[in-house]
């Protein structure tokens, strides 16, 4: 069995204010005996304009906040998977790829995914209140094209990012490529967090058998934005096994037994029962 963590951040626009919360969340996830750390989406940085983001963005392998997680892993002897950071595109010097990076115990960033499903949209009114919620990610993020699959001590690991949840057959892939583990590091709105989260979360668990490390934003933001926060660990049945169940900087915290997993796998064989593939994208 091995012990992982998920961390729930309330995220601001000063960097380095943002590095020292999650510092100490991750002090405190080593102290509570885990061994696999996961940030939220966009931990480093929320900026009080989309674009802000830019100004912090890092080419790929190098620049502070890479350095902050290298060290953190090392010093700690944690994986850690970095939520997402702005990484910067060569060809599209105007937006950034938001990346998803996996370093290992001695500081190696051995694995990174750029987040496919941006979230261009106009958030609907469903809970009788007026709302004015409008977001346009691609504006200022190139999106990915590859899923990734990240062989680890605790299974292998399939990646994506927030939006992505609402996309199945992406994890379908993931799943095809071997993940026992999902990564979902998000900043859900607090009326999509509300309507969606636990539900979706849940779901691709169940449906590929797998568990699910889902750290989250939390709370009101600098810019006005409210995030839903709950971050959840979840089993391949689909149960949540640990969550934060309060807003603002927390951790959950839950033991991974994939000897259980395989076994609920040989007895309960609906991945082999599939009918239809899902082709990745080449």
């Amino acid at each position: 069995m091995s012990r992982v963590a998920v961390l729930q951040m309330t995220s601001a626009p000063e960097v380095e204010a943002n590095l020292a919360t999650a510092r100490v969340l991750l002090e405190r996830a080593h102290a509570e005996g885990a061994t696999l750390a996961a940030l939220p989406e966009n931990f480093a940085i929320m900026g009080r304009k989309e674009s802000d983001k830019g100004a912090v963005a890092e080419n790929p392998g190098e620049g502070p906040i890479q350095a902050f997680l290298g060290h953190c892993a090392r010093e700690l002897g944690l994986w850690i998977i970095g939520g997402t950071i702005p990484i910067r595109v060569e060809a599209e010097p105007q937006r950034v790829a938001s990346a998803s990076l996996v370093f290992d115990e001695r500081g190696r960033c051995v694995a990174r995914y750029d987040k496919i499903h941006l979230f261009d949209v106009d958030v609907p009114d469903r809970d009788g209140q007026a709302r004015n919620e409008r977001y346009r990610e691609s504006a200022t993020v190139a999106p990915g094209s590859q899923p990734c699959v990240v062989p680890t001590p605790f299974g292998s690991i399939g990646m994506a990012i927030c939006y992505d949840v609402r996309f199945p057959e992406l994890f379908r892939v993931l799943q095809q490529q071997g993940a026992e583990i999902l990564s979902l590091p998000s900043a859900f709105t607090a009326p999509t967090g509300k309507a969606h989260w636990e539900l979706l979360v849940r779901a691709r668990a169940v449906e590929n058998l797998c568990y699910v490390l889902a750290p989250a934003q939390s709370g009101i933001h600098p810019n006005g934005r409210e995030t839903w926060g709950d971050s959840l660990i979840v089993d391949p049945w689909g149960q949540v096994v640990s969550r934060v169940a309060e807003a603002g900087p927390g951790l959950a915290v839950a033991e991974i037994d994939r000897t259980v997993q395989q076994e609920l796998r040989a007895r309960f064989p609906a991945l082999s029962h599939r009918r239809f593939s899902i082709v990745p994208p080449v």
